[in-house]
């Protein structure tokens, strides 16, 4: 809603923004939990006047405690990852990277880095430059070259030579006006302790894991209208489907 009425952040106002998001990833990937449809859809902000950011939505996202290792091409087709549309098994982290990077790009750009400039609403399109990591930064566009070389370190096709969070949170693009309370995970994971609550028992947080698994009574029309898209079964309808017109963002339309 905020770039919506921006059309684009300020290098700065996207930085602070983008600092508490890779924080809070980071503190997900501790826990060793990939959120797997992190996107700027997916993020709130309370109503302080320097806003705080909040990752929401992990309807996605797997424990490599709980789960097995990710292979399922799931996400919001604009944020994902080259290696998730490969129907192998993937790092979940590694792929969250690359999502921060479209979130980043989004703010300081506005506009999605791989949809097509003739065709954005070419659903196709966009997942052959996704694959082709075939993406530019607009003419037009004012971005620093350290922002440059963030975003041209997070987007790279093979995983394994991708930026880490670590690295990211040592990049001198993301040091500049790094708030104190991210300056480390220590600081930031006692944010989340809650003395005066009880903790939950291993069993509790199983059945509650169990439960949030079981799909709601819904037809298969309302969870393809989703933002995330599973795109392991809608990939394929959509190959047989010529009167579907796909949002890279999320949005399947099917036309009457």
């Amino acid at each position: 809603e905020r770039i919506c009425k921006n059309v684009r952040f300020s290098e700065d106002e996207a930085r602070y923004f983008f600092q508490q998001l890779i924080s809070g990833v980071s503190y997900c990937h501790s826990m060793q939990v990939c959120h797997r449809d992190l996107k700027l859809e997916n993020t709130l902000l309370d109503g302080s006047p320097a806003p705080r950011l909040k990752i929401c939505d992990f309807g996605y996202s797997k424990s490599s405690v709980l789960h097995s290792q990710p292979k399922s091409t799931v996400g919001t087709p604009a944020y994902i990852a080259p290696e998730v549309l490969l129907k192998k098994e993937y790092d979940g982290k590694t792929a969250d990277v690359w999502s921060c990077g479209v979130t980043l790009y989004v703010m300081v750009v506005g506009a999605y880095p791989f949809e097509d400039p003739e065709e954005p609403k070419n659903f196709r399109k966009t997942i052959q430059r996704i694959l082709n990591v075939q993406y530019s930064i607009p003419e037009n566009v004012d971005i620093s070259p350290e922002c440059r070389h963030l975003i041209s370190r997070i987007f790279v096709g093979d995983p394994s030579l991708r930026i880490t969070i670590p690295e990211i949170r040592s990049h001198g693009w993301f040091l500049k006006n790094l708030p104190a309370d991210l300056m480390d995970d220590d600081s930031m994971s006692s944010q989340y302790e809650e003395p005066d609550q009880p903790m939950q028992t291993m069993d509790q947080i199983m059945q509650i894991l169990t439960e949030a698994t079981i799909p709601p009574a819904c037809s298969r029309i309302n969870h393809i209208l989703t933002d995330g898209l599973d795109l392991d079964d809608d990939m394929d309808d959509l190959d047989s489907d010529s009167d579907i017109d796909v949002d890279s963002s999320g949005e399947i339309v099917y036309a009457m």
